[in-house]
């Protein structure tokens, strides 16, 4: 799937819901999936900084792609942060670096979280952004 594919899919699946409290409810699932994030990688270089709650993210490169994995201590905090992986990883430095993340307008979810919810969201793109490029440069 290509990211263009994986960025309209998600918009699909929020634009199945039309209370935004369903689309909560959506985001509390995602927040359940992912696979265990080791205690290790709990680590405050991996913290996303300007998180309200504690949101770890951790990269690798395999095959010239960015894979990401993530946690958090607040569960649909843990459920932003895995929509944004699920969308990311797998993807390549240049892909990630050059995207504007306006998809997540296109389902409101900035505007749709409380104020600190969306900085911390602001945060998270930031820190994926910063990561990709790091990669890009020194790739």
């Amino acid at each position: 799937m290509t990211l263009s594919e994986a960025k309209q899919a998600v918009v699909e699946d929020f634009s199945m819901y039309d209370e935004w409290l369903d689309k909560y409810e959506y985001l509390i699932e995602l927040g359940k999936k992912p696979g265990p994030f080791p205690e290790s990688s709990k680590t405050d270089e991996k913290l996303i900084k300007g998180c309200q709650s504690r949101v770890w993210l951790d990269s690798k490169v395999e095959n010239g792609k960015v894979i990401f994995s993530a946690d958090s201590d607040a569960i649909i905090t843990k459920g932003i942060i895995s929509l944004l992986i699920g969308v990311y990883s797998g993807r390549t430095a240049e892909e990630i670096a050059d995207d504007d993340f306006a998809w997540l307008d296109e389902i409101g979810l900035r505007e749709n979280l409380s104020p600190t919810r969306s900085n911390g969201l602001v945060s998270m793109i930031e820190t994926i952004k910063k990561i990709a490029n790091s990669l890009r440069d020194n790739g």
